[in-house]
């Protein structure tokens, strides 16, 4: 009757119930039902009501999943109350917008009230818009599908097709569900949910990439510096002695020392000749190699990087190249003006890194680095593959609060290993650092907002997913076949005349 009588209202509530689906609760299941009353709400719809629906679903799906950015906001980027809620409320309006136009054509397509537009249409509408919203304008994945499956047997499809695989194995699941229950399809749809679900357990039972070396000992630094400290001038010594403590007292007979993003608040040419020759004499003691996050000024050019520097032997760089638009830099600069007080960091804007920087290596092997925010982007992460024996992330989750950012920023980390067969070193200011699988799995993890260390063993691998080989391409061209299959099927049966008469 809710359905019925209440659409927009129903369609608020089922974009919510996806949230749980995602980390910190993992209840996988939830978001296929979510998106089973989505696609069930568009195919009753009356005309001109799928776009309505498509709004209110992203309204309650990303009102409820992305509300964090208020902490980041108000809380971190000092802004005050009413601007902290405007940004938010416009941002959750323009992510809802990606559902809402998918539902204005769907409604234009006149494709509801059919199988095609079910099982075909609606699930590889969704993935495409999912695929848009994760370019358009430098793109922003986050609450893709797909990362809610990194515990279920659909996760399996990732080290083939990438996150836009597994959406789209959710998104069909979803489909198949409403057409059994609205029995536009028959027992056949309950075989393909079987075959779908099948196979994506079976792929994962598959070891897509292989060993390439003798184990590594690993230990991941937090700081737990809290944000309103980190780039306090008084604050800088304790903050240095802070992560060395760590480092000495449990780093002992590791390999590699991971600092998080920004763990050294100051650039580099600052502290060159003086701070890191005595980071380096300090840690030489316990012969490991180390990788921290430093900003980096170009003196000749005058342009600054979010970066990473490792020190095993000597000295190298990899500049941040996927940038946060307005916390890292300013889109527009020209229209908008020359202030950027979304970070509470001196002179903010960065800029971005070449796509053709060499990778770092680190212990002896070569690594995929990536800061913070790039790790959400499965097509930047294989940018480094199959060269990387594995894969290394350093992040500030202190912007996210006690939210549940850092959890979805664990979750899609996971999802990176998985679709790239490559073990993953993730540290971060006050949590949640993790060590994970070339599975997908944790290892072992920090809790939040306390200083910690992860200490664990990985293995160099090598090989290549064939998710690596041919990216989100494959799994966008399955979307736009199975769209425009079920649009011909679709059309082609309207035209068809009845038995006794005429197109």
């Amino acid at each position: 009757m809710l359905f019925g009588r209440w659409p927009v209202m129903s369609a608020l509530l089922a974009g919510t119930i996806a949230v749980p689906a995602f980390a910190p609760l993992g209840w996988f299941p939830f978001t296929i039902l979510s998106l089973a009353a989505l696609f069930l709400l568009w195919d009753r719809g009356g005309a001109s009501t799928g776009l309505r629906i498509g709004f209110a679903y992203g309204l309650g799906f990303f009102g409820a999943g992305v509300s964090w950015v208020y902490v980041s906001i108000h809380q971190y980027g000092h802004i005050n109350l009413v601007v902290s809620v405007l940004i938010m409320l416009v941002m959750i309006f323009y992510l809802s917008l990606f559902p809402a136009v998918l539902g204005y054509m769907i409604d234009r397509c006149r494709v509801t009230n059919t199988r095609e537009g079910l099982v075909l249409i609606m699930p590889a509408g969704w993935v495409l818009a999912e695929w848009l919203r994760g370019w358009l304008f430098s793109g922003f994945p986050w609450l893709e599908v797909g990362n809610s499956q990194i515990d279920s047997p659909l996760s399996g499809f990732a080290p083939i097709a990438g996150i836009y695989g597994v959406g789209l194995a959710v998104a069909l699941s979803a489909g198949l569900l409403v057409a059994m229950g609205r029995r536009l399809i028959g027992w056949h749809g309950g075989l393909l949910l079987v075959v779908l679900w099948s196979t994506g357990y079976l792929l994962k039972q598959v070891d897509w990439t292989v060993e390439d070396g003798e184990a590594l000992r690993v230990t991941l630094v937090q700081g737990n510096i809290p944000q309103e400290e980190k780039w306090a001038p008084e604050q800088f010594s304790a903050t240095i002695e802070q992560y060395l403590e760590l480092t000495l007292r449990q780093g002992g007979g590791s390999d590699i020392i991971v600092w998080p993003e920004t763990a050294i608040p100051a650039f580099y040419h600052q502290i060159s000749e003086s701070l890191l020759p005595y980071i380096e004499e300090e840690i030489s003691g316990i012969s490991a190699s180390l990788l921290t996050g430093i900003p980096v000024l170009d003196m000749s050019s005058w342009d600054y990087y979010n970066a990473v520097m490792s020190l095993d032997g000597e000295r190298a760089f990899y500049h941040k190249r996927h940038l946060v638009p307005f916390g890292e830099y300013l889109p527009l600069r020209g229209l908008i003006g020359d202030s950027l007080d979304a970070l509470a960091v001196p002179n903010a804007d960065f800029s971005a890194g070449g796509d053709d920087q060499p990778l770092l290596r680190l212990g002896g092997y070569p690594v995929g680095s990536s800061i913070c925010y790039e790790i959400i982007f499965g097509a930047g992460v294989i940018h480094s593959l199959p060269e990387a024996a594995y894969l290394v992330n350093v992040s500030n989750d202190a912007w996210f609060g006690r939210s549940l950012a850092p959890h979805q920023h664990l979750e899609m980390a996971r999802m990176r290993a998985l679709e790239t067969g490559r073990y993953l070193l993730r540290a971060t200011n006050t949590g949640i650092s993790a060590v994970i699988g070339p599975d997908g799995r944790i290892i072992d993890r920090s809790r939040q907002f306390e200083p910690a260390t992860v200490t664990a063993e990985i293995l160099p691998r090598t090989g290549s997913t064939p998710y690596v080989l041919a990216g989100n391409l494959p799994a966008i061209t399955l979307a736009l076949l199975l769209l425009c299959a079920g649009l011909l099927r679709t059309w082609r049966g309207k035209r068809r005349p009845e038995p006794g008469g005429s197109v």
